[in-house]
């Protein structure tokens, strides 16, 4: 399956954990394991607040190559 968002290393570069992002949401841990591996997406309303915890823009949980996809848009 191909990676549709990147929640797992947006918590790694934040240094959070499935854990607490679960408890953030006032999801199961499960929940957000199965986002982390792209088995199952979070809807819009959700990916917004993630976005917010994360301090991140939604973007960056959208495209594998973010910064990479900045770039390319400044040219």
């Amino acid at each position: 399956m191909e990676d549709i968002n990147r929640i797992k290393v947006v918590l790694v570069e934040k240094k959070r954990t499935n854990k607490w992002l679960a408890e953030q949401m006032g999801v199961k841990p499960s929940t957000v394991s199965k986002w982390c591996t792209n088995s199952s997406q979070p809807d819009i309303a959700s990916l917004l607040k993630i976005a917010d915890l994360l301090e991140v823009d939604i973007k960056e949980l959208l495209v594998r190559k973010y910064k990479n996809f900045i770039l390319s848009q400044e040219l």
